[in-house]
């Protein structure tokens, strides 16, 4: 990050499924992990860890897996870096100062509202009012709630969101709701058509979806062929995103917001901010 402008210079990123099977096994898989290696080798390439000033860290799945001392270690090894597991509420507000800055940018009020951020294995809830925030972190995403109920997934998330809801009912309600993460930054470049490998941040920051939105994009890719659903929503990430569409509208109708204004900058752009400060 350019820390004059606060844009990105360089950027890269990779679905590594950090959490596949870790609700059953308690341990991130060999899989998995050869999956991060891959990707640290390939962003290698494009960041420069020796070099350029970096920041490490990592959320839910490595804060519950009883192998993670071991990842970490062998990541260490490989790569020189070291990973900082962070807990839910300080992944909360890295998420908030990027998005923050990124409203900012879009010329938005930034000290009055609602914030969703669906990850894989956790999903965080805010309400921002001005300096005054209130964020939960909850051990649901769209990576465990799709392995934990595979033959019932409607009600299964009907189920893990209640916790989230109840904390809602005891927040004031904020001017309007913003989502980050890849399920409604996937959804708004769809709906424009972006595929995976045409998506721009630029088109989506800012952009405002209905929740008849989330519902429309989910017939449109539930009704492509399996070759269209991954141009789209990306390798192996199809049946993930149509997971996430149906926590989202069950989040956003469940929390009494129609509509949300999409972010794409979040976690990553938050953390990067912290060391330009």
């Amino acid at each position: 990050m350019d820390c004059k402008t606060k844009t990105r210079i360089k950027e890269f990123e990779r679905i590594v499924k950090t959490g596949q099977d870790l609700s059953k096994t308690g341990i991130i898989c060999d899989e998995s992990l050869k999956n991060i290696l891959d990707a640290l080798s390939d962003a290698e390439k494009i960041i420069d860890f020796k070099s350029d000033k970096v920041k490490c860290i990592t959320t839910e799945a490595l804060r519950v897996a009883k192998n993670s001392t071991k990842v970490l270690a062998k990541i260490k090894s490989q790569f020189g870096l070291d990973f900082e597991i962070i807990d839910g509420e300080e992944e909360a507000r890295y998420t908030i100062n990027g998005v923050k800055n990124s409203l900012q940018k879009q010329g938005l009020r930034d000290d009055n509202f609602a914030l969703f951020d669906l990850g894989g294995g956790s999903t965080e809830l805010s309400y921002i009012k001005n300096d005054n925030i209130k964020t939960k972190s909850f051990p649901f995403g769209i990576l465990n709630v799709s392995q934990r109920y595979k033959s019932d997934l409607k009600n299964g998330i009907k189920e893990e969101l209640k916790p989230l809801l109840a904390f809602s009912k005891n927040q004031s309600k904020s001017n309007f709701l913003v989502a980050t993460a890849g399920t409604p930054t996937t959804v708004c470049a769809f709906l424009q058509g972006m595929d995976y490998n045409s998506y721009d941040h630029e088109k989506v920051n800012g952009k405002v979806l209905h929740v008849e939105d989330f519902k429309k994009a989910y017939d449109l890719i539930v009704s492509m062929s399996v070759d269209e659903q991954e141009r789209f929503c990306g390798t192996n990430r199809s049946e993930l995103i149509k997971t996430g569409i149906l926590i989202v509208v069950d989040l956003m109708q469940g929390i009494g917001y129609e509509e949300c204004i999409v972010i794409d900058d979040g976690l990553r752009e938050g953390v990067a901010l912290s060391l330009c400060k």
